[in-house]
């Protein structure tokens, strides 16, 4: 089975009932959960029991998109004997999570690897393309025969972007803002009509919008990316399927 799961789509904070970014791929039975963020544990723990993911990528150090590394952390831990759990990240999360939980050290538990440059993650070819945020944050691209999934993190407008997301089949986008966020300003987040025409440019099949700001009208940046990028969007929701 070829899907992605979204565990959690919210931006900066989880509204109520909800989570932040997560999102479980599956590709054959090989399962990678992309980012961490507040509220993600308990969810992925419904649909991989004891933490049982083969591997881990976290975008950059954010707590919307790492926070919940320490729980899955404890429970790999928890779960010995278990070989490490690979994890792949900028040098920055493993600060912050040895800041929050110094031990066990976290090489113990993760078999860790620098997010970027290309690489081999179980059947996925795995490129990292560094794009503009507050922190370093990379974008990955996760290429099997038949599938191309790209994830940007979180990021301003960037013609990496168009990289990272060449000819995907699903491109993972984050639309913190809606029309009228300023562009005389070096940005760190993108609209949606941005992440749609980097979509657009880029030849993507399949626009999943997300990291969105809690309260944000959903539908509202669906339709603002409509009206640049002919290909199908889709609104992250918690708990969405898409098959792949």
């Amino acid at each position: 089975m070829r899907r992605l799961r979204v565990l959690g789509s919210c931006g900066a904070w989880p509204e109520p009932g909800g989570a932040c970014s997560g999102y479980l791929l599956e590709y054959d039975g090989f399962r990678v959960v992309l980012d961490l963020g507040y509220g993600i544990a308990s969810r992925l723990l419904e649909h991989c029991p004891a933490g049982a993911v083969d591997a881990v990528v976290i975008t950059h150090e954010h707590p919307d998109h790492c926070a919940d590394l320490s729980a899955i952390g404890r429970v790999w831990h928890a779960a010995e004997p278990r070989k490490r759990l690979p994890l792949y990240c900028p040098p920055g999360v493993l600060r912050v999570l040895t800041a929050v939980e110094p031990r066990p050290d976290p090489h113990t538990v993760f078999e860790v690897h620098d997010i970027e440059g290309p690489q081999r993650l179980g059947p996925f070819r795995l490129t990292g393309f560094p794009l503009p945020h507050h922190v370093p944050d990379v974008g990955v691209r996760l290429s099997a025969p038949g599938l191309v999934v790209a994830y940007t993190g979180d990021s301003g407008p960037s013609p990496e972007l168009a990289r990272l997301a060449e000819g995907a089949d699903l491109l993972i986008a984050e639309a913190t803002l809606q029309a009228g966020a300023p562009d005389n300003v070096p940005r760190y987040d993108m609209t949606a009509t941005e992440a749609a025409t980097w979509a657009a440019r880029a030849g993507v099949r399949t626009l999943l919008l997300t990291h969105f700001w809690p309260g944000s009208d959903r539908e509202r940046s669906v339709a603002e990316a409509k009206a640049v990028f002919d290909g199908r969007v889709i609104a992250a929701a918690d708990g969405l399927e898409i098959g792949l």
